[in-house]
């Protein structure tokens, strides 16, 4: 009896030190992260894996699970490049979204025509084709894609135009342009990023819930230097299924593949 509560004890303090040793690597380096949405497609794409590297922009009390680290502001940080794939908590809903950095404190944001400017400066974008897709529900929570080829019937190709955009510091990227949607809008005001925050944007530029909206009216704004989890720098697998045990929806062809 007693070498069996013996092993029990053993299991119970294994099991507690795993999950400390993981608790600890998740919080203080790499964060696990699926895709859920198509906000940055074509770069990442629903049912991408990726790891959020914790140690790029240094640590808040964000990166523990339910805010709980006891840090002051953020601690051995560096800021984000423009360009860069960032995970972030939402200031105001508790979720975690990812996008791309567009604006760094004191720019000035705006979008005219579907074309990004910067300082007053366009990014400019260069023709690169479509991407294509399947018509179906996506993802846990099932959204449909929008198409730039009129409405097609599940099952049929949806396409968008596709486009390489280049920011100022030379950092290139694709996006994808469907056409002037509420709440995705081509054109807006100029937006000036406050000292402390960054301006974000998803690379599928009319189905990203992003900066270009107030928070208040259920956009993202402007997002505090604290609220930033880390940097997205490599897809580590992807499956088009709903579940990880449906192999044949795996994309072998996105397995470790870097992002820019």
């Amino acid at each position: 009896m007693a070498e069996k509560k013996d092993g029990i004890l053993e299991t119970v303090k294994t099991i507690f030190w795993a999950l400390l040793i993981a608790g600890v690597f998740r919080t203080l380096f790499f964060q696990p992260f699926f895709i859920p949405t198509g906000s940055m497609k074509d770069t990442l794409l629903i049912g991408d894996f990726v790891f959020v590297n914790k140690m790029a922009y240094g640590y808040s009390r964000y990166s523990c699970p339910f805010a709980m680290c006891p840090v002051p502001g953020r601690v051995m940080g560096s800021e984000p490049e423009r360009g860069d794939i960032v995970v972030f908590r939402h200031p105001t809903l508790n979720t975690d979204y990812v996008k791309r950095v567009i604006g760094l404190p004191g720019d000035r944001i705006q979008m005219q025509e579907g074309l990004l400017y910067i300082n007053g400066e366009v990014a400019p974008q260069e023709p690169d084709g479509t991407f294509e897709e399947v018509f179906e529900r996506q993802g846990s929570f099932g959204t449909a894609p929008k198409c730039s080829n009129g409405s097609v019937g599940e099952g049929a190709i949806c396409s968008k135009e596709k486009a390489v955009e280049t920011l100022p510091n030379g950092h290139t990227h694709s996006v994808l342009n469907v056409r002037d949607y509420p709440g995705f809008p081509d054109n807006t005001d100029v937006y000036t990023v406050p000292e402390e925050h960054f301006f974000f944007m998803g690379d599928n530029r009319d189905n990203s819930t992003d900066s270009r909206v107030d928070q208040r009216a259920g956009g993202v704004g402007m997002v505090p230097y604290e609220y930033l989890l880390g940097r997205v720098d490599r897809v580590m697998f992807s499956s088009a299924g709903k579940r990880l045990v449906y192999f044949w929806t795996w994309r072998s062809d996105r397995f470790f593949k870097k992002v820019e």
